[in-house]
Parts: structure tokens; C-alpha cells; sequence
């Protein structure tokens, strides 16, 4: 039932596994955070335990629900010399879009069910998603460290109800279907996913353009890709996303005149552009300061080259 209604607020899948420890990842994240792969989001050095333990954010839960939300566009910007968006941040900003579908699927619970409490967590809040949804049987992660599903790629947001109810829980994903492809270690230009499954988040270009505060290091001159916000090269050029469909989701339609900025439009950007068209957006998140600073960076980049 639970299922069925995640289903009809669009969510893509939905999967639920019991509560507790994830043993598994401790010793993992651990050694990343220990060999600096965080860079400078030290958020993730924060609430260690409660990272690894659902019960300790959401008081005697017992179930955590993992929903996936497509996010695959039917377009991209026109201008193939104009720097680049991540495809997940052409839209609404995720997080309010998730949020409310999540806190519709908690009231339906507690109306179907009774009293249940829970709490929605969407990127916002030390949760390890990924080890979830696949505990949850969504899929399994791939070498570029993203979830994968054999029926619909990466091109996915990742979000959890955690509640105090017990339910009938999925099995596991435990198949790994990468095999001996390598492609997104060979096509990341930055080389950031430095061995299989493992991501220096501190050469990621998705880091570089949204997480970094400081200046992008001269290092990483020409290796840019002309990405401006995120990147999605890792997630393009695997096999697995020929199954990708476009979303139907419409809080997730490109802002109007988004899609046809050109090259120079993005060039001269001016603050009262960037509120207009990113009103709503996850763009947000780098500010107007922080977006123009990606875009001298790949121009002076592009300048010198």
C-alpha cells in the first residue's frame, strides 16, 4: 500500500528496509573522511554515529522507506558552447520538490495506518542514501559511486521516510552489474574517482563548481569540461543510462529561457538575471557570486588554452 502510494506522487521506486547500524559502511567512511576525500565539507565529519544509525535521528525507528525521483530531461541547453548545468538543477530545487511528496506520503500513512511518527529526509541531514537504497533493493552502486538501476540508470535523486513502524522489508541488492567497465574512471577529466567506487569529493568537479568556497585551484585549468554547476560526465557517458527516460515531473521543466542562453548570455550574466531564472532553483545554493567566479574561471581557462 505504502508502495503503491509513493508510486502514484511520481516517485520512480520504492523500497524499505529495517533500521539500524549500518555496519557495513562504518570502517568505509571512516577511512574516507580520514584520507581528506570530503575536501572542505566538513558537515561530513559531523554526527558520525547518527550517519550509521537511523534510530539515532528518528526516536525508536524502525523502518526506513528509500524513494527514488527521476530527474531525466527531455532537453538540454541549446547552445553547446555555453557553459554547462548539471541536468538535475534545470528545474525546481529537489529539495522542496522531495520534501512535500515525502510529508504527503507520511500523512497517508498515518491516515491508513494510525498514529506512526517519521521524519522526511531529503540531502538535508546525515543520512547515507545510497547504503539505504540498496538495502532497500533499488540498485546497486556503481564505480562512479552513484546508485545504478538495471531499468533506469543514475539520472535519479535519492531521498528516505524514516518511521517507528515495523514493515515488511526487501531484500537487499547485492548484485553488482558494472562489471569490467571502467568508462566513468577513464571519462572523468579531473580524476576524481581515484580507484573503483571511490571519489575524492576535493577534485570532483561537482565539488569544485558548488561546494568550494575558496578559488577553483589553477590545477584544475582546462580540465573543467565548461561545466559551470555540477557535472554530469560520469553519469553520461555510462552504459546503463540508455535505459534513461525523460521525467514527467513538472516542477522539474526548465525555468523559461533557461535552455536558450547562449554562450555570451552566461558571459554577461547579471545578478537580476541570475534571481529571475534561479528563483526556485538548486543553483541557488552556489550564489550569483559563486556562479560568475565557475564562469571566469572556465573562461580564462578556455582563454589560455
Amino acid at each position: 500500500m505504502i508502495k503503491e502510494e509513493a508510486r502514484r506522487l511520481g516517485f520512480q521506486q520504492c523500497g524499505i528496509a529495517k533500521a539500524g547500524f549500518l555496519e557495513e559502511e562504518a570502517p568505509r567512511l571512516s577511512q574516507w573522511l580520514k584520507n581528506q576525500h570530503h575536501g572542505q565539507m566538513a558537515y561530513m565529519e559531523n554526527h558520525f554515529d547518527k550517519r550509521l544509525d537511523p534510530t539515532l535521528l528518528v526516536e525508536d525507528a524502525k523502518s526506513v522507506i528509500s524513494c527514488s525521483l527521476n530527474y531525466f530531461p527531455a532537453q538540454e541547453q541549446e547552445d553547446p558552447e555555453a557553459p554547462k548545468l548539471s541536468k538535475y538543477a534545470y528545474g525546481k530545487d529537489y529539495h522542496l520538490v522531495i520534501k512535500e511528496k515525502l510529508s504527503e506520503l507520511l500523512h497517508f500513512i498515518q491516515e491508513n495506518i494510525g498514529e506512526v511518527k517519521g521524519r522526511a529526509f531529503v540531502d538535508s541531514a546525515p543520512v547515507l542514501d545510497k547504503a539505504w537504497a540498496k538495502k532497500s533493493g533499488l540498485g546497486w552502486v556503481g564505480k562512479h559511486s552513484n546508485l545504478l538501476s538495471k531499468q533506469s540508470g543514475s539520472f535519479f535523486f535519492l531521498a528516505e521516510l524514516i518511521i517507528d513502524l515495523d514493515l515488511e522489508y526487501d531484500h537487499p541488492f547485492t548484485a553488482d552489474h558494472c562489471g569490467s567497465c571502467t568508462r566513468c574512471l577513464d571519462a572523468c577529466p579531473t580524476e576524481a574517482i581515484i580507484a573503483p567506487y571511490t571519489v575524492d569529493a576535493s577534485k570532483c568537479i561537482s565539488y569544485l563548481t558548488i561546494e568550494l568556497k575558496d578559488e577553483i585551484p589553477a590545477s584544475f585549468a582546462g580540465k573543467m569540461e565548461n561545466w559551470m554547476f555540477g557535472c554530469d560526465i560520469c553519469q553520461d557517458v555510462c552504459p546503463w543510462n540508455r535505459f534513461s527516460v525523460p521525467h514527467k515531473e513538472t516542477a522539474f521543466e526548465p525555468a523559461a529561457g533557461l535552455m536558450e542562453m547562449k554562450k555570451n548570455d552566461w558571459l554577461d550574466i547579471t545578478e537580476d538575471v541570475f534571481k529571475t531564472i534561479f528563483k526556485h532553483s538548486a543553483v541557488k545554493r552556489t550564489k550569483f557570486k559563486g556562479l560568475t567566479r565557475n564562469i571566469e574561471f572556465i573562461k580564462k581557462a578556455s582563454e589560455e588554452a
